[in-house]
């Protein structure tokens, strides 16, 4: 269900301390056009279930999986009966781990996995996402924990296994196609180790291999986003750590993060996070006090 919906985006509502929302869904309601900023996954355990990613219809059987990165449009029509998993989870939450990231922006717009195309991979890929549901809805110890370590598991195996172009929504992927992708993923993977450095377009085009024009119109082509934006986004993140430490000046994180000022500091990370950096500073801050007052 669709908790809080403001014109087209939906804010998922986490569990405390836990940024993994998963339910059994049973409705039989249709959800309108929405995005979210969490990546979602949705599995039908029982009857189809139809998800409308980007202008391209799914209908998914029991058994198939669908992964829908954070902000595309989608939309959903329900059966008169069925059950179906439906999971979203904050994806920041794994960003971090080198390479998941450039993987995750090459799903785009949706990577869909059938299930009758290979029955071992699919009991492969459903098993951590049942394991996981059992956790979820479980009091075990460490229950947390082992969610994510599922959820890194269940990536783990899409990334080795359906992340060259087949399972994405459009046309079959040729083999420079899928070379395009490793290079694409090389390129990210060095704006990663790079993103507090005065990166320009010209070091990246070249690493790539193509003229600038090219590889700017073909790096948001395969990531979904530009390269700046893919940088900035970089830098907001390793910025949100600096600004827990309470020695640091927001002025000292912005430099230290590689935004060339405060002002495109300030702009890039309120577009980002819904706010800005010395409110996400005062937030941490207060929770620390919080937690410190009640020890």
């Amino acid at each position: 269900m669709i908790k809080v919906l403001n014109g087209t985006k939906e804010t998922v509502s986490y569990d405390e301390h836990f940024g993994i929302r998963l339910y059994l869904n049973h409705e039989v309601e249709n959800y309108p056009v929405h995005w979210h900023t969490a990546a979602e996954i949705i599995m039908p355990l029982e009857n189809i279930y139809t998800v409308i990613v980007s202008d391209v219809k799914f209908v998914l059987s029991p058994g198939d999986i669908l992964v829908i990165p954070p902000g595309e449009l989608h939309e959903i029509h329900a059966p008169d009966a069925g059950e179906r998993m439906i999971l979203q989870f904050d994806y920041s939450l794994l960003y971090n781990l080198k390479g998941f990231d450039s993987t995750f922006h090459l799903m785009r717009p949706c990577c869909m996995i059938p299930a009758e195309r290979n029955e071992l991979l699919g009991q492969t890929l459903r098993k951590p996402l049942m394991d996981l549901t059992n956790e979820y809805h479980g009091n075990a110890l460490l229950k947390e924990a082992a969610a994510y370590a599922l959820l890194i598991q269940f990536f783990v195996l899409v990334g080795r296994n359906v992340m060259h172009g087949e399972h994405r929504a459009g046309p079959s992927k040729s083999q420079k196609y899928r070379k395009n992708i490793d290079t694409f993923l090389k390129v990210c993977n060095y704006m990663n180790e790079h993103c507090t450095e005065d990166v320009q377009v010209d070091e990246l085009a070249e690493i790539a291999g193509f003229s600038k024009f090219h590889f700017t119109r073909l790096f948001k082509q395969f990531i979904g986003m530009s390269y700046y934006d893919y940088l900035n986004q970089h830098r907001i993140m390793f910025a949100e750590k600096l600004l827990i430490d309470p020695n640091l000046s927001v002025t000292e994180v912005a430099m230290r993060s590689g935004f060339g000022s405060l002002a495109t500091f300030n702009r890039a990370f309120k577009s980002y996070k819904k706010c800005t950096p010395t409110q996400y500073k005062r937030l941490h801050d207060s929770r620390s006090h919080s937690k410190e007052a009640s020890q």
